[in-house]
């Protein structure tokens, strides 16, 4: 009787020895070539994928999630700067899109001045006008806190010294915190902007002090047209610690502030009477004021946006290459010598332009050496500019 054909690979008669090694072998293969692919013998939807992380994040033109916002300034002490985190929804989405020229620049910053958010705006306003903000491709805000001689929040150190606790406005005590965790929830960044600087007009609240206790400069400021201002003198103790203190006072009340930043107003016009060269006065008050504020909390980066370095110091007796900022963004508001303010511009942090130099926003984003790009609504209508600079970039 014929046996019938046995099916299987005939196992049974191979001694055990040979299986043992033959199965130790393999093991020792797929441990330690570890190239071993096992997904490919799986059906289709069983295939085993590895996570990709992203090199860096993507932005597109709806959803800004800001790049690291490092010092770049030449012999100036690096300062790390936090790092605003996105809400999982804004980055899915900027994973979602590839980024624009625009995209990649580092800030691409709107500045509001003191009462365009604040003044007798509820939650909801400011929160609704951060998102308008970030939907139009903004990623950092740039907001007043600081000007004409008071704060634009409740201040023990200005009531203490100059009487009163703030700026005479309806804002609601909480309007800052509400713009820094909105913005932040959308991936933006925000930077108190100590707008005027050491400089007052006569509409000040603190003007007749200033004059009575003869804390002004001798001499008027006419650097721009239109307006008279009167330049604070810091190397009064008195008025160097008011703003030393006032610095040290908001990065501690706003811990969680992405950077201050100060601007040309932080000099002194080379056309006041006396002809007195006040630069190192001015350079030693501005380091010690930066220390003051990085003892504080060293998080936050301490910027300028100021005339080129050779006007600043020859005109403003503000030699800010030696000031130990974290960040300059030179002013480029005169059309005239708008290219050879970009010479300067593309060494160091960015560009601020007027909203009615829109007309150079093209330009500036084709630059990939200008970093970042700052726009100052001199007409007083940012939502209007920041709706232009969409519609130019999108």
């Amino acid at each position: 009787m014929s046996r019938k054909k046995e099916s299987g690979c005939g196992c049974g008669s191979i001694p055990i020895s040979v299986i043992i090694a033959a199965l130790g072998g393999g093991y020792w293969w797929f441990i330690h070539l570890g190239n071993f692919n096992i997904s490919k013998f799986l059906p289709n939807n069983q295939q085993i994928t590895a996570p990709t992380l992203p090199k860096a994040p993507i932005v597109n033109d709806t959803v800004t999630t800001p790049q690291p916002l490092a010092p770049i300034v030449a012999n100036s002490t690096p300062t790390s700067t936090p790092q605003a985190k996105p809400s999982p929804e804004a980055t899915q989405k900027a994973l979602s899109s590839p980024q624009t020229p625009w995209d990649k620049k580092v800030i691409r910053g709107i500045y509001l001045s003191r009462y365009q958010i604040t003044n007798n705006a509820d939650e909801q306003t400011i929160r609704q006008r951060v998102r308008n903000y970030r939907a139009q491709g903004i990623n950092t805000i740039i907001h007043g806190v600081w000007g004409n001689g008071c704060t634009m929040y409740n201040s023990e150190v200005t009531q203490q010294i100059l009487g009163y606790k703030s700026c005479p406005n309806q804002f609601q005590d909480q309007w800052l915190d509400w713009l820094i965790d909105e913005a932040h929830k959308q991936g933006m960044q925000v930077h108190a902007y100590f707008e005027k600087g050491i400089k007052i007009d006569k509409n000040s609240p603190i003007f007749d002090l200033a004059i009575s206790k003869k804390w002004i400069v001798p001499g008027v400021d006419r650097t721009y047209a239109g307006i008279d201002h009167y330049v604070l003198d810091v190397e009064i103790a008195e008025v160097g610690n008011l703003f030393k203190r006032t610095l040290t006072e908001f990065v501690q009340k706003y811990p969680n502030i992405d950077a201050v930043q100060w601007d040309d107003y932080l000099g002194y016009h080379a056309e006041l009477p006396g002809q007195v060269d006040r630069t190192a006065h001015l350079t030693n008050f501005v380091r010690q004021m930066i220390t003051d504020m990085k003892k504080a909390n060293p998080k936050v980066s301490f910027d300028i946006c100021h005339h080129n370095p050779y006007w600043a110091k020859r005109y403003f007796a503000a030699d800010w290459k030696n000031w130990g900022v974290d960040r300059v963004f030179i002013q480029a508001y005169n059309n005239a010598n708008f290219n050879q303010e970009l010479d300067y511009a593309e060494n160091y942090a960015g560009v601020a332009i007027l909203d009615k130099q829109l007309n150079h926003l093209k330009q500036l984003i084709d630059n990939t050496k200008i970093k970042s790009v700052l726009v100052f609504p001199l007409e007083g209508k940012p939502e209007q500019t920041a709706t232009a600079i969409k519609n130019i970039t999108k």
